[in-house]
Formats: structure tokens, C-alpha cells, sequence
């Protein structure tokens, strides 16, 4: 199954293999390094949960750029797909383009992030949209080990179905996985055409040790 088959199949899609040990390790080393980013959040100062994550500033890292850059054309066609099927707004072909109009809506500041959770660290479910403009589509990406370096922590995803119960998603990357997923929401076709189906993401407890992971969002913060 492609990755298009399986987000429009499940809302969900497991990408193995997307960066190697050493990138993964590499990454989550700049986690203490305060000049590669521009903000960081305690989760518990604002009821998001426990743990601290932390806004990377421009330039950003090369290996997180790249992914970035790398990332964004395929999964514009995807969204662009999405866009027509639900009668939405359409986005451009590169990354460049997307960020051009971010900016022209005052949405400059990069907005890929780096997670960290220790034992009892969750993060409670929530949507990552920032300003008028929002990227349908984003991806996490595993930097440890589970298992390993950590227990529990599960990626959990909530699917609202409607006039049923939520539907509940949980995945659990290796290092160096990528898990793709929507934003906000995505297209599913029913009897009536197709519909609008809302997904939030979170993550469940961490039971023992550290849990760091890559998030890569395309549309600029304010």
C-alpha cells in the first residue's frame, strides 16, 4: 500500500526507515543547544501535559530541512487531491511557495519542532494549526529507541466519525520512522459524497526513560 492508499484508507500512514540511527541521534542531541531554537514550551505551564518541546529557529538544521523540503511536494499532491474532493483551497508545489504565502499573511516564524518526555511525559490530543494558513498534512519522526530507550509512549490518533463513536489510532513507530498524518482533517467518502472527518493526535504515557521525537510541520507560525 502507498502512502496515499494508506491516509486515505486509515487517516494514518507508517513510513519506516526515514532517517538512519545517527541522524535520529544527532537530532535529539541539539535538544540543550538554546541557539537552534526560538521558543520552547513547558507542557504543564498550559495543561498540555508533561514534557517540553521546543520551536527550532531559522536556519534551521540541515537534516530537518531537509526532510522539510523533501517531504512537501508529495504530500501536496496528496492534500490537493484532498482539496478538490472537499472543495477547499488548493496549495503550491514546493515548499518555497507555501512559505511565500505564509509570510504574506504574516505566519514567518518555522514551526518544526523537537519533543521530549520522561517517565509519566503524555501529551494530551490536540490539532497543530497556527495562523489563517494550514498545511492539511504533517509528519513525526521516531528519534529513540523503543523499548529501549523508553517504554510506553505510544503515538495514539482519534478519528471522529460522525453520528458514531470516536475512532482511536495508535502506532508505534521504530527510530527513525516517519508517521504522516492530518492536521486537522481529512476526506472519506460516504453514501452522500465525500465528508469532512476531524483527527487529533496526542501521546500516551511514557512508563521508564527518555522519548524524543522530530515533528515536521510545513505552514509558518504568526
Amino acid at each position: 500500500m502507498d502512502l496515499a492508499e494508506e491516509l486515505d484508507g486509515t487517516g494514518v500512514a507508517h513510513v519506516p526507515g526515514v532517517l538512519s540511527p545517527e541522524e535520529c541521534a544527532g537530532v535529539a542531541a541539539l535538544f540543550d543547544d538554546d541557539a537552534r531554537f526560538r521558543s520552547t514550551v513547558v507542557m504543564a505551564r498550559h495543561a498540555f501535559g508533561e514534557g517540553t518541546y521546543r520551536y527550532f529557529a531559522d536556519p534551521l538544521p540541515d537534516v530537518v530541512q531537509r526532510l522539510r523540503e523533501e517531504w512537501y511536494p508529495p504530500l501536496a499532491e496528496i492534500a490537493n487531491r484532498w482539496a478538490e474532493r472537499l472543495g477547499e483551497r488548493t496549495f503550491p508545489p514546493t515548499l518555497a511557495g507555501l512559505r511565500a504565502e505564509c509570510a504574506e499573511r504574516g505566519q514567518r516564524r518555522p514551526t518544526p519542532l523537537l519533543l521530549r518526555y520522561g517517565p509519566g511525559g503524555h501529551n494530551r490530543l490536540h490539532q497543530d494549526v497556527y495562523g489563517d494558513l494550514t498545511f492539511p498534512l504533517q509528519l513525526l519522526v521516531m528519534l529513540s529507541r523503543p523499548d529501549v530507550d523508553f517504554t510506553g509512549g505510544e503515538s495514539v490518533f482519534v478519528e471522529q466519525v460522525p453520528r458514531q463513536q470516536s475512532r482511536p489510532i495508535v502506532v508505534r513507530p521504530g527510530q527513525g520512522d516517519a508517521v504522516v498524518f492530518p492536521v486537522h482533517h481529512r476526506p472519506v467518502r460516504g453514501s452522500r459524497g465525500d465528508h469532512r472527518r476531524l483527527l487529533r493526535h496526542g501521546v500516551s504515557a511514557v512508563h521508564t526513560g527518555e522519548r524524543y521525537v522530530l515533528g515536521i510541520i510545513f505552514h509558518d507560525a504568526p
